[in-house]
């Protein structure tokens, strides 16, 4: 038995080899090397898409947020932008 399983897991490496072997020939080739390229273009793409889609949805919430804060009314009152332009008209 123990002869058995030297053999099995010596020919278990051996095919592990051969399948890592013709995985790294097929990458160096021309169309290997393509796909890995068109790979890495996609995922920026998609990291690009990602990143201008989280900045869209920041600026859409900060934008409700302040547009709610100019509507409050101030301390005595008055709407902070009503505040501001009756101040200019005094100066």
């Amino acid at each position: 038995m123990n002869r058995g399983l030297w053999f099995v897991a010596g020919a278990g490496a051996g095919i592990y080899a051969v399948i890592r072997g013709r995985r790294a020939a097929e990458a160096l080739t021309i169309d290997g090397l393509q796909d890995r390229l068109n790979g890495l273009a996609v995922g920026a793409r998609m990291f690009r898409d990602e990143v201008a889609h989280g900045k869209a949805e920041a600026e859409t919430g900060l934008r409700e947020r302040f547009s709610a804060g100019l509507n409050q009314s101030g301390p005595h009152g008055i709407k902070e932008l009503e505040r501001g332009q009756e101040e200019e008209g005094r100066g």
